[in-house]
């Protein structure tokens, strides 16, 4: 087989979701993995169902992405704060809420207008919900969830069992979900322990938990460093409250064009907050709407480019 052929070969996967194997055209855009370069999705669903596949694969890649600036001969602080701020200013493509298993419409960030069920660790958008109980009601059947179909759980005993069932199988979701349960019954050290676990499988809601847990010492030694952390990667994966709390941290330090930046990326996660923040910090002179666009279009790739270009 010539080169050229092998490069239509792999162009050729490039266009194809990696799980369900569908191509890109007009109507079906495909979303790159969030922390590789190797694969690209149609949904949601079918990153989450090809996630078993990649996982192995994809942290090796993004592992690899890191080193090349962060071990080159070359490597400097600078190095470092670049590729940190090039992946933490990356606009995500959704919310960490992502869409809809049913209707496969974005969930709104406000959580009372979803619900995740606990039997299959879907998260369900109140319109599909709603409409799934009304059928139920009016043909007479057993109340089940919308998604997977089985009975709900009759008391919070009950659901409860049902996600400790998915922790057993590594469902980040449900860790994440045993974690707040242990935490609202007070006991701090074993909900940091499940949070702990869901973040390493990457659950934004988890990091999000423990950057709050690690900044104020709530069942944890007080640690900001690992608090920022959390915040960020929380951020990265497309939280709009942890990025809105990213653009408070930095207007308090004064870094005005970075909270600009945070809160651009969080107003166009749907966080109302930020865009009240943006209006201020315009009426206090602190940013113009001008500032604001260019900012939204910048990046260490483009102004080094920039740099380059003027040589």
């Amino acid at each position: 087989m010539s080169t050229d052929n092998i490069h239509i070969v792999v162009d050729a996967a490039d266009m194809c979701c990696a799980s369900c194997g569908i191509a890109e055209v007009d109507d079906i855009k495909l979303m790159d993995c969030d922390a590789c370069d190797l694969v690209k999705y149609c949904s949601d669903e079918c990153k989450e169902d090809h996630r078993p596949q990649h996982e192995a694969t994809c942290k090796e890649r993004a592992a690899e992405l890191r080193d090349e600036i962060l071990f080159k001969q070359s490597a400097s602080t600078n190095d470092v704060e670049c590729l940190r701020d090039t992946i933490l200013f990356r606009q995500p493509k959704s919310s960490f809420m992502g869409d809809c298993p049913i209707c496969f419409l974005p969930l709104s960030i406000d959580s009372k207008k979803s619900t995740l069920f606990s039997c299959c660790s879907k998260t369900i958008c109140g319109g599909c919900s709603y409409a799934n109980k009304l059928h139920q009601r009016k043909e007479r059947l057993d109340r089940t969830c919308p998604f997977c179909r089985k009975l709900l759980p009759k008391t919070l005993d009950e659901g409860n069992a049902n996600a400790m069932k998915r922790v057993e199988g590594n469902d980040p979701v449900a860790m994440r979900h045993i974690g707040t349960v242990h935490y609202n019954e007070g006991d701090n050290v074993r909900a940091i322990e499940y949070w702990t676990k869901a973040a390493e499988l990457g659950d934004a809601m988890a990091h999000n938990s423990l950057s709050i847990a690690y900044f104020v010492g709530d069942g944890v030694e007080k640690d900001e460093k690992k608090g920022r952390y959390h915040l960020e990667e929380a951020a990265i994966a497309g939280h709009p409250g942890a990025r809105y709390n990213l653009g408070w941290n930095e207007g308090m330090n004064q870094r005005y064009d970075r909270a600009v930046k945070h809160w651009i990326i969080a107003a166009n996660l749907g966080c109302d907050n930020s865009i009240q923040m943006l209006k201020k910090y315009y009426k206090d002179g602190l940013v113009s709407a001008h500032q604001a666009a260019a900012d939204a279009t910048k990046s260490p790739q483009r102004e080094a480019a920039g740099l380059a270009l003027v040589k």
